[in-house]
């Protein structure tokens, strides 16, 4: 799969609308997702009159980290970016050397991220059963990310279905917990597993929680990606701040992340460079436990183990037992000259 690293989890800054609505704070979530480490930072694409009607209710979550007495329009239009803005944040996106990437809503949201320049599209979660929306990216034929909040296996294995139907790109389905902020206990990883196992997909993890411990687990049980909200500041008004990793806290989750996939190792049962120089000096070697006399049969009380592992080894043990001592063996003393070792 070209879009992801071969080597490693590929970490996205999901900026979202924590821009506030603003330009400029939407430029400095750039700069500082870039300095994360952070692979991509990600926005959304949406105009408000396409995305809901007027009297849409806000999400529960939403009435609990925003004013309960705003709509739910209200707040998203207070929110959007203008088109030749977010165009603006994918060529500094370019300069500062990260992945642009943004959430579209609508089909005229999709041709114009597609106009970006796009290497992918990261969708959303509610995309997950909207066949014809899925269809209409995938015949974009680019990357597809889909966030998979909301969802059953099933509804998993119908929208691959329905990709599959008319475009044969590199897809990528998102363990997601549609709340915000989400309660470690609800994230379910091993779901993730299930559908890795069962569509035979690279699979990842969208992250809603306040901790760095899912998304850690979530690249040892094999993640290929990680996406988190971010935000330069949790105390800030709006709906998704609250469920964000500040810039400190997600440059510490992209140093976790890349110390667990060192950790991981290659799958090889085998001493590393630091074990092997210390196993001779950690392991045993079979030596006198007390004077033993020439023609002497040797028996299991005269044998002990003992530090450094340079002489007669363990597995030895039965072979020298019975044998007659060719002369006097002091105690400690190593027994390799009894079986030529």
């Amino acid at each position: 799969m070209s879009f992801l690293p071969p080597d490693r989890c590929y970490i996205i800054a999901e900026a979202g609308v924590n821009h506030n609505g603003n330009a400029e704070m939407a430029r400095e979530l750039v700069r500082a997702a870039r300095k994360t480490g952070a692979d991509a930072v990600k926005f959304q694409t949406y105009r408000t009159e396409a995305l809901l009607v007027a009297g849409a209710p806000k999400a529960k979550y939403q009435l609990q980290t925003t004013d309960p007495g705003e709509s739910q329009f209200e707040m998203l239009r207070k929110l959007e970016l203008p088109r030749e803005t977010q165009a603006e944040l994918a060529a500094l996106a370019a300069r500062e050397g990260i992945e642009f990437l943004s959430t579209p809503y609508n089909f005229e949201d999709v041709d114009f991220i597609d106009s970006l320049g796009v290497r992918a599209f990261k969708l959303a979660s509610i995309h997950l059963v909207e066949w014809p929306f899925l269809q209409y990216v995938a015949r974009k034929g680019k990357t597809m990310i889909v966030s998979t909040g909301m969802g059953t296996l099933k509804d998993v294995e119908d929208a691959a279905k329905a990709i599959r139907e008319v475009s044969d790109v590199p897809l990528i389905f998102l363990q997601c917990t549609t709340n915000y902020p989400s309660p470690p206990e609800d994230a379910n990883l091993r779901a993730m597993v299930t559908m890795r196992e069962r569509l035979r997909l690279p699979v990842g993890y969208s992250d809603h929680t306040q901790s760095q411990t899912c998304c850690v687990a979530a690249v040892a049980l094999g993640a290929v990606m990680i996406e988190k909200h971010f935000t330069l500041d949790n105390t800030l008004p709006g709906p998704d701040h609250s469920s964000a990793a500040a810039p400190g806290e997600f440059a510490r989750l992209v140093g976790y992340i890349r110390e667990t996939e060192r950790a991981l190792g290659s799958g090889r049962k085998e001493p590393s460079a630091a074990e092997a120089a210390n196993a001779p000096g950690m392991r045993r070697s079979i030596v006198a436990r007390r004077r033993i006399a020439a023609g002497e049969t040797i028996t299991a009380d005269a044998l002990t183990l003992k530090r450094p592992g340079t002489g007669l080894a363990p597995r030895h043990w039965e072979e020298i037992l019975g044998l007659k001592a060719p002369r006097d063996i002091a105690p400690d003393e190593p027994l390799n000259f009894l079986i030529g070792e």
